[in-house]
């Protein structure tokens, strides 16, 4: 899967979490940029991608993802 794909991908599962058509991330997406995210739809978004993209991010993955091309880095690594 490229990482095109993924952020395609991506893209749909923020707008769904959010309920935000308007959402688009990109490789320096953070949580500062998107306004209702916050602790608790942060496990709903990880939850979200991990079921789309059939895996499971280790703890300290979750905890120490700077922005979401850091989370684009671990979901490609991992469906290579």
């Amino acid at each position: 899967m490229s990482r095109d794909e993924i952020f395609e991908e991506l893209n749909e599962i923020f707008q769904d979490v959010f309920d935000d058509e308007d959402i688009t991330v990109s490789e320096s997406t953070t949580a500062d940029e998107i306004e209702d995210w916050d602790s608790l739809s942060h496990i709903t978004l990880i939850s979200a991608v991990e079921k789309k993209f059939k895996m499971r991010f280790k703890m300290n993955e979750v905890v120490n993802m700077a922005n979401v091309g850091e989370m684009v880095d671990i979901i490609a690594e991992r469906t290579m």
